[in-house]
């Protein structure tokens, strides 16, 4: 599959004033959306926490997770953390995005587009808990067996 990108907009979830529109390389071998250095500071975006990443080639390095930012892709719009990497990098959409806005790769014309099944809003799967009665859901896992298992 050759390269997919596509530009999206990214806005700080704290001051709105500070937006920019960017080309982003679509990577579904990626967990987050990866933002260069330099652009995480331009928006202003705030630390969260450190975390481990391990790249293609199996190295391991410490990065910074920061947010919040509002990123827009193929009209739909969602909240999310960005792992910073080296100034000047290339932006990266990975699948937490790609889920959480149900877009998915078509891999032979290399375009991103919305889930063809729900292609006016995002498709969302949640355990199909509302089989329980509300007297299940209150006591919960711990009488028994499992919520998963129940339902």
């Amino acid at each position: 599959m050759g390269k997919v990108t596509e530009k999206i907009t990214l806005t700080s979830l704290l001051d709105k004033t500070k937006s920019r529109e960017v080309e982003a390389v679509i990577d579904t071998g990626a967990t987050l959306l990866v933002l260069p250095q330099d652009l995480v500071e331009e928006l202003g975006l705030t630390r969260i926490r450190d975390v481990r990443v391990r790249y293609a080639n199996n190295s391991v390095e410490a990065k910074v997770v920061y947010g919040a930012v509002t990123l827009e892709l193929k009209g739909r719009r969602g909240i999310f953390e960005a792992l910073a990497e080296v100034p000047g990098s290339e932006p990266l959409v990975g699948q937490v995005v790609l889920e959480s806005l149900d877009l998915v790769v078509d891999p032979c014309s290399r375009t991103l587009t919305p889930n063809p099944l729900s292609p006016e809003t995002p498709m969302v799967e949640i355990l199909p808990l509302a089989r329980l009665t509300v007297d299940e859901r209150a006591a919960g896992p711990s009488r028994g067996m499992s919520l998963a298992a129940r339902a």
